[in-house]
């Protein structure tokens, strides 16, 4: 299994310890075809970028690809910021990234206090190892469902990272919308049960690094490993051994 394209990379702009140069870098070095440089959002309140830095970052991107001959895509790692599955990003910001993921970070400017309660302090205190409560899977399940299907998100990342959802039926509507399942290669927030479960649904995935270093670009030994132990089709992860996948984002600005 080799990996074609990293999709979810960090830089300075975020929690990050590189630039995107120094990613864009690291991953010619490793033989990929490309990567997205995919910074936390504009909502994240600790380590998002800031609209205020967006050209600013925009350019960086740009350049890295400039000077290492790589396709580097201008991405972002938004986030949810309600129970009815709001994202930051507007039909106006549209335009400005060639790729879109979307996430759940407890740190985040919600939209009113039950999404902050459920979505921020409840996952907060499931951290610890406590069961979380059939509400708080059925409504954080409802939240990503209306993610994907009222947002052109192409890549839904860590599911189940801190943040508990019925696996099967967000796979389902992934499936069922064209958003990609992620598999990270940072940590393993699917067990081999729920990654089986939505295996079987014929959600397509991506696999990806989560790199916040450049040393981690393209590691995806973690992922790989449980794909394997799981069985995963691997004609269901659309970026590796040479496949590209097909974006939403990319089919919404063509076709609006």
């Amino acid at each position: 299994m080799r990996l074609t394209f990293d999709y979810h990379t960090h830089t300075k702009y975020s929690d990050g310890k590189s630039t995107a140069l120094e990613n864009a870098l690291a991953a010619k070095e490793r033989g990929l075809r490309g990567i997205a440089i995919t910074d936390h959002g504009f909502s994240h309140v600790v380590f998002g970028v800031r609209r205020r830095e967006k050209e600013q970052y925009f350019s960086d991107i740009d350049e890295a690809g400039r000077q290492t001959g790589l396709p580097v895509l201008r991405g972002i790692e938004e986030n949810i910021l309600s129970l009815d599955g709001a994202c930051e990003l507007t039909e106006a910001d549209y335009d400005d990234f060639d790729v879109y993921l979307v996430g759940f970070h407890p740190v985040v400017k919600y939209k009113d206090f039950s999404s902050f309660w459920e979505g921020g302090w409840e996952a907060f205190r499931y951290r610890a190892g406590i069961k979380p409560s059939e509400r708080m899977v059925r409504e954080t399940t409802r939240a990503f469902v209306l993610a994907v299907k009222n947002n052109p998100i192409d890549i839904l990342t860590h599911l189940n990272y801190h943040c508990f959802a019925d696996v099967k039926e967000v796979a389902k509507c992934c499936r069922d919308y064209g958003t990609y399942l992620e598999i990270s290669g940072k940590k393993t927030h699917f067990t081999d049960e729920e990654l089986a479960d939505a295996a079987a649904t014929g959600v397509k995935f991506v696999v990806n690094s989560d790199a916040h270093a450049p040393g981690r670009i393209g590691d995806i030994a973690l992922a790989e490993e449980q794909i394997r132990r799981v069985g995963v089709p691997l004609s269901q992860i659309d970026n590796i051994d040479g496949r590209v996948p097909r974006f939403r984002l990319t089919e919404y600005k063509r076709t609006h």
